[in-house]
Order: structure tokens, then sequence, then C-alpha cells
């Protein structure tokens, strides 16, 4: 099985938390062949970790740890580029989604999986107003 995730479902096979079990499943359950990532994911990652330092969630050993274990891992994954194609999608989702709140970033995130949509049988946010726009565009999310 192909799947596609977010920043923030796969951060959650890195550092347990809400929402970890959720995801963790989706691989203890199916064979998963391939994992795709937007290229942005590389920056929100990293972002992401040192966020968690600055709510003291997770120590700066912490943090440097998940760090290189995502570093570690980057060639196991499968990852879109940011091109004009992407650009293309997230700007018509942005115009039709955007009075709904969402967000550049997530915007990026969703336009990923869009184009993905023929390619993977799940994509994965565990995001509860991006998940609503993975399903407002026919995305399987389970």
């Amino acid at each position: 099985m192909k799947i596609f995730l977010d920043t923030c479902a796969l951060f959650k096979l890195y550092h347990s938390e809400d929402g970890s079990e959720e995801i963790e499943n989706i691989f203890i359950k199916n064979k998963v062949s391939a994992l795709f990532l937007s290229e942005i994911t590389k920056i929100e990652f990293t972002s992401t970790v040192w966020k968690k330092v600055r709510m003291v969630e997770i120590t700066e050993k912490q943090a440097k740890e998940l760090i290189q274990l995502f570093e570690n891992d980057k060639s196991k994954f499968t990852w879109i580029q940011i091109d004009n194609k992407v650009i293309s999608q997230t700007t018509e989702l942005i115009a039709k989604y955007g009075k709904q709140g969402l967000r550049t970033l997530d915007s990026l995130q969703l336009a990923t999986a869009v184009i993905l949509k023929n390619q993977v049988l799940i994509s994965k946010t565990t995001d509860k107003l991006l998940n609503q726009f993975f399903e407002s565009e026919g995305l399987l999310t389970q």
C-alpha cells in the first residue's frame, strides 16, 4: 500500500503523543510499500521539533535525536517536489478553502495529497481542519 502523510502525521511516528497510535496502526495493519511526503515536510518537521522544545514538551537533546532520526530516514521516503504543478494546485485550493481557514503550508500539503490521489490509497493528516479539506477533495483518510 502507498500512503501520503503530512508533517503532523509523520511527526507522530517519531514522537509519542496524542494520535501516535492511530498513525502507527496504519503501518501495523498494512504493508506500506511507499510513503510519500511533500518536500515542505523537510522544513516543517524541524520546525515542529523546535516548537516542542519552546513549549517545554521535549529537551534540546531529544530534539537533536529526533532530527537525526528523521535525517537518517529521509532516503526511505518518496519526496514530492514543490513544482509548478503543486503551486498551481495550491493556489486553486486556497481560492476554494481560504475562507474556511486553509493556511499556506497546509495548502501545500493538501495540494500534494490531491496530486497523489490516484497513486496512494490513504492520505493522512492529524490536523482536524486539514482533514476536512482532505475529505472534501475525496481523499481516503482511513
